[in-house]
């Protein structure tokens, strides 16, 4: 039931975007999610690194300066 996009749906929506941005600006737009994506990763990656040093540092009973 929702397994996923099939051959006859990806089929649809490449049309979709065929038609909405042309076969010129295809390779552009694709670069440009591909670079949204890679960057949204890193950041991520970043928030998740931070909330393992604090939950490390609380877990040491390290000491808070406040």
């Amino acid at each position: 039931m929702f397994g996923g996009i099939g051959w006859g749906e990806g089929l649809f929506i490449f049309f979709i975007i065929l038609l909405l941005f042309g076969a010129k600006r295809i390779p552009e737009v694709a670069r440009s999610m591909g670079s949204a994506v890679s960057q949204f990763k890193k950041g991520m990656r970043g928030e998740v690194d931070a909330i393992k040093k604090e939950l490390d540092e609380d877990k040491d009973g390290g000491d808070k300066k406040s």
